[in-house]
């Protein structure tokens, strides 16, 4: 597929990322993920045939305008759509292949400063949650989901879902289901609440077979409180 049939690809591609792109005038004010990867089509090309220089200004004004930075020599496959697009980073060794989904915020990154493949792959399909970070060298699979301000520095396999910081795989093998933002799980809150009830149980133990420590734990209890009332007075 020839450069400028990319392109035409690229902005057809936003009608069925985005129900609400009404009009081709919107593409002009509203849709700055659209014309970065535009331009981006042209920079790369550019970067290719050793103009490397030229391509990186063009992706410097890009940057300007869009407030999206690409890296002229990563890999962007057909069909990718970064969505509002604010703050994206994409590195130099990023590839990302086909019909992948970028949200706003997002930044494919390296953790190393030597030279060689030290960005991520993001596979066919997958979808990249507002706020995320992938970083390193590590590959995202086919048809991934990625929550919202994950933090990923390990692999995530074909058909599953990662969320937190760091990422932990919630789930796997579920290639058909839209990516809800609002339905992923609080790992935190439960993680929280399993705790609190685990609390709940080991005390429950303590008073009942150990009266006397709960009351020398009374005790010191309120000689603490004493002590900081003390201080405060």
């Amino acid at each position: 597929m020839g450069i400028f049939a990319s392109i035409r690809e690229d902005f057809s591609n936003a009608y069925k990322n985005d129900p609400a792109l009404n009009s081709k005038l919107d593409f002009l004010f509203n849709y700055p993920g659209v014309w970065a990867i535009a331009w981006y089509r042209i920079a790369n090309k550019l970067h290719k045939a050793n103009f490397k220089r030229l391509a990186r200004m063009i992706m410097g004004l890009t940057q300007i305008f869009t407030n999206i930075d690409i890296h002229p020599a990563a890999e962007i496959g057909n069909r990718v759509f970064i969505d509002h697009g604010t703050g994206v980073v994409i590195g130099e060794t990023t590839i990302i292949e086909d019909d992948v989904l970028i949200y706003q915020g997002v930044t494919l990154g390296g953790v190393s400063l030597t030279q060689g493949k030290r960005h991520p792959t993001i596979k066919q399909g997958a979808v990249i949650g507002a706020g995320a970070k992938v970083l390193g060298n590590i590959v995202i699979g086919e048809k991934a989901k990625i929550g919202a301000n994950s933090v990923v520095v390990k692999p995530v396999p074909d058909c599953s879902t990662a969320i937190g910081i760091p990422a932990h795989v919630i789930e796997k093998g579920r290639c058909t289901d839209p990516f809800m933002h609002n339905m992923l799980p609080d790992i935190n809150k439960e993680m929280f609440e399993y705790m609190l009830k685990r609390i709940a149980i080991l005390e429950h133990i303590l008073v009942k077979d150990n009266k006397e420590l709960l009351e020398q734990d009374l005790k010191l209890e309120n000689i603490y409180e004493s002590f900081i009332t003390s201080m405060k007075s």
